[in-house]
């Protein structure tokens, strides 16, 4: 029951999320609060990110509007990653569930950039579902080697 509470809280905080409008989700604020000094930007600046046919970067964007992309690009691929594994966590123990995981998982993320197209202020990607993925693989495929590699130890 606390698995499925888990996963159920994920989709509650992802359905949140994509119902806010940009404005009501922006950092930009707390961010010029906390790194008045700009922490790392010569280095930031060297990155540029391809993105929806426009290049991120310091130089684009600013300091703290690129800082506030990196985050909100990384919550994409944290928290798709945590819901994955509890999709996986949930489904009954039979080899096919890192599969069925991934496939509720992507559902979910397509969902979610739905949501957000509805949502004024916001741009649904595929990008973004990507991204998602990428998090829900890397998770996914890193408890399988961590089960793997514990599991043998204990034999």
């Amino acid at each position: 029951m606390k698995k499925i509470l888990i996963l159920l809280a994920l989709v509650t905080i992802l359905f949140i999320s994509s119902g806010q409008t940009y404005e009501q989700q922006s950092l930009i604020s707390t961010l010029q609060n906390m790194f008045p000094d700009k922490p790392f930007e010569s280095l930031l600046a060297l990155l540029k990110i391809p993105y929806w046919g426009h290049t991120i970067s310091v130089e684009e964007r600013g300091y703290y509007q690129f800082v506030e992309f990196l985050l909100r690009k990384a919550a994409h691929f944290f928290l798709f990653g945590f819901v994955a594994l509890a999709f996986y966590a949930v489904l009954p123990k039979w080899r096919g569930r890192w599969f069925i995981a991934l496939v509720w998982t992507f559902i979910l993320a397509t969902v979610d950039e739905y949501h957000q197209s509805v949502t004024g202020g916001r741009t649904p990607s595929g990008q973004d579902v990507f991204l998602d993925m990428c998090g829900a693989v890397v998770f996914l495929s890193a408890l399988v080697f961590m089960k793997r590699i514990f599991g043998r130890r204990s034999e």
